[in-house]
């Protein structure tokens, strides 16, 4: 039992000295945290002086530069049809990144309806159409410029 008793001594002190310094960085940890909210110093920054906020009820139909800033699209007739009938399953961003003609918009338009339960858009389908087709219809690019006075010399 002496053996028993000795270990349970060997094992007492260090344990003791860790708890102690738990408690001691608990402690300091508290005084630290008390000095700063007295002193009015936050960990931080919580100002929000150069914020600006903005009523979202306002700024959701605001146009700059002939854009609806809210979905990216260019205003023109038609553009609420396609807000109204696009935006409802994906992003403006997914319209604006494409260019098609009117085939490749309806064919589009076709393809959402057998695949992705698309409603039938009706009277507003040629709108959308037209409006798609207007705006976001392919870019036609030629070829550069063919080049000038250059010195060709022959391949060995």
């Amino acid at each position: 039992m002496a053996k028993s008793e000795k270990n349970k001594q060997n094992f007492k002190a260090p344990y003791r000295l860790l708890i102690s310094g738990f408690l001691l960085l608990v402690v300091l940890i508290a005084v630290v945290f008390y000095f700063y909210d007295e002193a009015g110093i936050a960990l931080s920054d919580t100002s929000n002086d150069d914020v600006e906020y903005v009523n979202i009820e306002e700024d959701t139909e605001r146009i700059v530069n002939g854009i609806h800033v809210r979905t990216g699209f260019i205003v023109s007739d038609g553009m609420q049809q396609v807000i109204n009938n696009c935006t409802n399953c994906h992003s403006a961003k997914l319209v604006t990144q494409n260019r098609m003609s009117k085939e490749g918009w309806t064919a589009t338009i076709r393809w959402m309806q057998k695949t992705q339960n698309l409603w039938d858009l009706g009277e507003n389908e040629g709108v959308i159409v037209d409006y798609l087709a207007k705006n976001y219809g392919p870019i036609k690019k030629g070829r550069r410029e063919g080049l000038k006075d250059i010195e060709w010399y022959p391949l060995k």
